[in-house]
Parts: structure tokens; sequence; C-alpha cells
């Protein structure tokens, strides 16, 4: 298997922000207002992550005072960073959507608060997406 590719991150951050913002021109005036709780969220996780990751790097390579890293639990640790490093480009997409969209509607306080929370937003999932890379970083093993 071949590390995360930042192109292919880059890429799906591309493809929401452009489903998102033409859709927005659409639907916004519907939506309810954009909630905040996203943002501790997604910074626990990235938390967890990077934090399993130092963990699971100590064990890979032996440190003393660690039991040697499953083979399994390592499979299921790339598999965890590679979905989180895709669910939060697709967040980071589209809450870039948003946030272009709204660019132009920041006089009224509605949707100045909905960009402040969708950049808040992609900004922890940013967090979440280097957490996760490097938590798959961590799986390697050492030549």
């Amino acid at each position: 298997m071949r590390p995360t590719r930042l192109s292919i991150l880059g890429l799906i951050v591309v493809v929401s922000l452009a489903v998102t913002w033409p859709t927005l021109r659409g639907v916004y005036s519907s939506l309810p207002p954009l909630p905040w709780t996203g943002v501790p969220a997604l910074l626990a996780v990235a938390v967890i992550e990077a934090g399993a990751g130092r963990d699971l790097r100590r064990r890979i390579t032996g440190q003393p005072g660690t039991k040697p890293a499953q083979p399994l639990l390592v499979s299921r640790m790339v598999a965890l960073a590679r979905a989180s490093s895709v669910a939060a480009a697709i967040v980071v997409g589209v809450c870039l959507g948003f946030v272009v969209y709204l660019s132009g509607l920041l006089g009224s306080p509605t949707p100045r608060h909905d960009a402040i929370s969708a950049a808040s937003t992609a900004a922890a999932a940013l967090a979440l997406a280097a957490a996760a890379l490097y938590l798959e970083y961590c799986c390697r093993v050492p030549t």
C-alpha cells in the first residue's frame, strides 16, 4: 500500500469546493445557521490520532518500556488514517465552499457567523488531516 498523496487530498478539496459553492446559491437561504460544534470534535479526533501515532511509532521502533505493535493494529491504524485524511479533505472543501459563497454576504449577521464557523471548521479539519497523515507516517516500518 502506498502512502496517501497530498495531490489526491488536494483534488478532493477542490472537487468538494466546486460542488458546494454552486449548490449553496440555490439552497443557502433555507439552511439553518452553521453549528460551531464541529470544531472541538475535529480537534479532539486530531489530538487522539496524533497521540496514537506517537505511541505507535514508539512501539514499532521498539522503544524500551513498550510492547511490540501487533500487525493487525498497525493495519487498522493505517485504514483509520487514510479514512480520516479523506474525510478531513471533504470537510475542508465543503467549508471553503461556504466561505467563498459567503464572502460577498458578510454585511448580515447570519452569513458572517456562518463564514466564521465554516472557516474555523476548515482549520480544524486541516489539523485532522495533518494528524491523520502523521499517524499514517508513524505506521511505517523503519528500514
